[in-house]
């Protein structure tokens, strides 16, 4: 809107259908056909409105992409595999020497566990030992088992569903002042012109002033209006709470 370009010259440059342009800047994923469309669809839409490509596609991935199917399936051994395996240890028409002295050794290793078991072994006269040492393992390994459960793309995962994406579009002449996660400034107290658009950002916690109601907010692609008032009005913008009114006490000053 910036630069005055019609969403009917960007799909004729880009080839692109006007209203995949439409979800694009409404982050609407799911009107579009799927994620490697998405991801080509902004590359292209990127390159033609003279964006870094690189960096969108990378908040993308950040905010909005799970891990990939590839990352999640179990790893198998093919028969390719197996056969170049066969090949080492032997034909496959009969067992191989090297199977035949595992069976050997497993074999000796049970009479010698039974032998010491007819014998008492030690184990009858020390039982709490041998029930602390069992409870131990099975700590060890429900300890173990939950540490290779838990996988760092989960943590990623909780930690961006609390990400809120926030973009302003004014319908006359009006004062922002937006506040992102840790005081850091995102608008500085600037004055939208009548039809401007901000980017969309993304935060945990906004906090915004707004010097008059001629605003449209989008929260996560969602447009809300902001009620008329006499004086300036403020907002706390968060995933879990949603968009709560400030007092004059509470509005962020960006001077």
């Amino acid at each position: 809107m910036r630069a005055h370009i019609d969403v009917s010259e960007i799909e004729a440059t880009t080839k692109i259908r006007a209203k995949y342009l439409r979800a694009l800047e409404n982050e609407e994923w799911g009107l579009l056909p799927g994620p490697t469309f998405v991801k080509s669809f902004l590359r292209t839409y990127a390159q033609a409105l003279g964006l870094d490509a690189k960096a969108i596609l990378e908040e993308y991935r950040l905010y909005h992409e799970g891990p990939s199917e590839s990352a999640l399936e179990p790893i198998v051994s093919t028969p390719h595999r197996q056969g170049r395996a066969r090949g080492r240890t032997g034909s496959g028409d009969g067992p191989s020497r090297v199977y035949a002295i595992t069976v050997g050794v497993i074999g000796i290793l049970i009479v010698l566990l039974i032998v010491l078991l007819v014998s008492g072994g030690g184990s009858s006269k020390n039982p709490s030992a041998s029930t602390a040492g069992a409870s131990a393992h099975a700590r060890s390994t429900h300890s173990t088992s939950h540490g290779a459960g838990a996988h760092p793309g989960h943590a990623r995962t909780a930690a961006a569903s609390n990400i809120v994406a926030l973009s302003l579009r004014a319908g006359a002449l009006v004062y922002v002042c937006l506040i992102g996660d840790d005081g850091h400034t995102l608008i500085p107290g600037t004055e939208l012109q009548p039809g401007e658009s901000t980017p969309t950002y993304h935060a945990r916690r906004f906090e915004i002033t707004l010097g008059n109601s001629s605003v449209t907010m989008f929260i996560d692609g969602k447009a809300r209006s902001v009620a008329p008032s006499s004086q300036a009005i403020g907002y706390s913008i968060t995933r879990d709470r949603g968009r709560q009114s400030l007092s004059g006490s509470q509005l962020p000053s960006c001077r």
